[in-house]
């Protein structure tokens, strides 16, 4: 049978509107057909050359989700939030031997569903990360993106202090692992004219890691229902750089949807669960009411969107997010800390009201046993922040398949020589009580 996909999610895969797509089809450039219950769509081996569909259709994705670690691979992670990335790099095999988090509703979080997990809760300018050095094999974090203005000509380690990024890189400097990753917001890649991107390459460069040219990926091609982009920068250690090739992961083969979030299916095997939410007050449920499913502030009579949109009603741009329902059969939006707010609007596809705690967790791709602490607000925010599970887990296995060959080609991972480095340092427990087996391998005694 002939894969398909339909004309908005085709959009959504390029990073363009619907009005481009359309414009595109006028040209001859693509043919669009219409199905039987009137929906436009095309079909893939028709737009095959396209990159983004391209990718799709000669994808690895089933084989590259069989990859797992030869070895115990270790980690740390920073600015961890509510674990999207702790839970993905777990799924792809790594062992977490730290996790550091400013906000204590997110610990919580993490404590909760993980208890053997090491969470150190508090402001990551106090953690001494030396009782780590040389004995972790892969580092993480999402650094809040501040501003880099004041760095001058040298773009360098030293003025980069004060900056979140600093403290990610004071971390990898005393712990010095193989591989470390930063992933931030697309608009990373232009911030202040390039100078910010410049400034955090020389820092790597300066700390001894070889850089993977950076990417920005797009989520709903790794089985994510959503059209979240991040950045996404790798280092690999000098010393190990020679012994390794990094390749980005396949994509998925299809574009996931909120259908498939929702109900039982490729994603998850029952429908959504019942859960807590923000609720419309009366006269905003009015408005949205009359805005159809995928539709916006446009879709609504003039006199009641001028009303509704205030002063951003005369404001240039489309601002598609305000007065916003989603579409059940394309990914959602990005989602923010609140599903409500005027300017992100994120309103049930079928039903007046925002999105709940739940659906929001199955749009990040969380499981549905991830319990989330905190009030409400905390809740939505720790979910709307975090990286996408499956995402997450895409890179991590890319990650787990490079230490793979760095373990087989570099014969450098820990043996019993370094038993009593490990006793030593102890890592808050996490070694204590294991012995280093002939195949340099960790298990307990």
């Amino acid at each position: 049978m002939r894969r398909t996909i339909s004309l908005n999610n085709f959009a959504d895969l390029l990073s363009v509107s619907r009005a481009t797509v359309l414009s595109w089809v006028k040209k001859g450039k693509y043919q669009l057909h219409t199905s039987a219950e009137g929906k436009k769509f095309f079909f893939l081996d028709e737009v095959d050359s396209v990159p983004e569909v391209s990718a799709m259709l000669s994808s690895r994705w089933d084989e590259e989700l069989k990859v797992t670690p030869l070895h115990r691979f270790t980690s740390v992670e920073l600015f961890a939030g509510g674990g999207g990335l702790a839970l993905g790099m777990e799924s792809a095999g790594f062992s977490h031997v730290l996790l550091n988090e400013f906000d204590h509703n997110a610990c919580e979080t993490l404590r909760h569903n993980r208890p053997e997990w090491n969470v150190v809760e508090g402001d990551i300018h106090e953690i001494d990360f030396t009782p780590y050095r040389d004995l972790i094999d892969f580092l993480s974090g999402g650094f809040p993106c501040q501003a880099f203005s004041y760095a001058g000509k040298r773009l360098g380690f030293e003025e980069t202090r004060g900056t979140l990024f600093f403290e990610l890189a004071r971390a990898v400097k005393e712990i010095r692992p193989k591989v470390f990753m930063c992933e931030n917001v697309k608009g990373l890649l232009e911030h202040d004219g390039g100078k910010t991107l410049d400034t955090i390459k020389n820092v790597i460069s300066e700390l001894g890691y070889t850089l993977i040219e950076p990417k920005v990926l797009k989520a709903l091609q790794y089985d994510v229902p959503q059209k979240r982009e991040r950045l996404i920068l790798i280092a690999i250690r000098n010393d190990f750089a020679s012994f390794a090739k990094f390749q980005w992961p396949d994509v998925s083969k299809e574009v996931r949807t909120l259908r498939d979030a929702f109900f039982k299916g490729p994603l998850y095997n029952s429908d959504v669960p019942e859960s807590c939410g923000q609720l419309y007050p009366e006269s905003k449920k009015k408005v949205m009411e009359l805005v159809p499913e995928g539709g916006d502030w446009r879709d609504l009579p003039e006199n009641i969107a001028r009303e509704y949109l205030k002063g951003s009603y005369n404001l240039g741009g489309g601002k598609t997010g305000m007065a916003r329902r989603l579409a059940m059969d394309e990914p959602s939006l990005t989602l923010t800390c609140a599903p409500a707010q005027k300017q992100t609007e994120r309103c049930h596809p079928h039903e007046t009201r925002p999105l709940t705690v739940r659906e929001y967790a199955r749009i990040q791709t969380f499981p549905d046993n991830w319990e989330f602490k905190g009030n409400l607000t905390a809740q939505y925010k720790q979910i709307g922040n975090a990286v996408p599970v499956n995402l997450a887990a895409a890179i991590g296995r890319s990650v787990v398949r490079l230490l793979n060959d760095i373990y087989l080609n570099s014969n450098t991972f820990p043996t019993k020589d370094t038993e009593v480095v490990m006793h030593r340092t102890k890592l808050h427990g996490i070694f204590e009580g294991m012995v280093c087996e002939e195949d340099g391998e960790y298990r307990k005694k």
